[in-house]
């Protein structure tokens, strides 16, 4: 099947899940990776069982915080 990762069209088998494209990827810091399919987010809990689908389009998202004051500490 050809899936849109981060903006690059790509071959994978049918079936693959959500946790198996994160590492296929080499999705740096995995845990904090949130996931998006179509534009809707995925839950962390149904990455083992969520399967992609020919067509989809796949953003890995990383959100950061900042203090009130606009900076990191």
């Amino acid at each position: 099947m050809k899936i849109i990762v981060t903006g690059t069209e790509k071959e994978y088998p049918e079936g693959t899940t959500v946790e198996q494209l994160i590492e296929a990827e080499n999705v740096e810091m995995p845990l904090y990776v949130t996931v998006a399919i179509n534009d809707e987010f995925v839950l962390t809990a149904d990455r083992m069982t969520r399967t992609l689908k020919d067509g989809d389009t796949v953003e890995f998202l990383y959100f950061m915080g900042a203090a009130a004051d606009g900076f990191l500490q």
